[in-house]
């Protein structure tokens, strides 16, 4: 009988966004821990988009947009 490939699988891709007062790395940084507490096995997050939240003229948040994979279990 053949060992299951540690790199086979299913894996399902989502978009999920994160935001921060700080920066757009910490944006992203939340996106992917808050999204760690509730989905397991992540193995990829790619930002796809970068953008502000403007305020009175005044940047006052920063998001991003992560592309986040994840495996099925099987």
């Amino acid at each position: 009988m053949a060992k299951k490939n540690a790199e086979t699988g299913v894996y399902r891709v989502t978009e999920i966004i994160g935001t921060s007062k700080v920066s757009w790395e910490d944006a992203a940084k939340n996106a992917v821990e808050t999204a760690a507490l509730s989905l397991r096995d992540l193995r990829i997050a790619e930002v796809g988009k970068l953008d502000m939240k403007v305020d009175g003229g005044k940047v006052v948040a920063y998001r991003a947009r992560v592309s986040l994979s994840f495996k099925y279990d099987g």
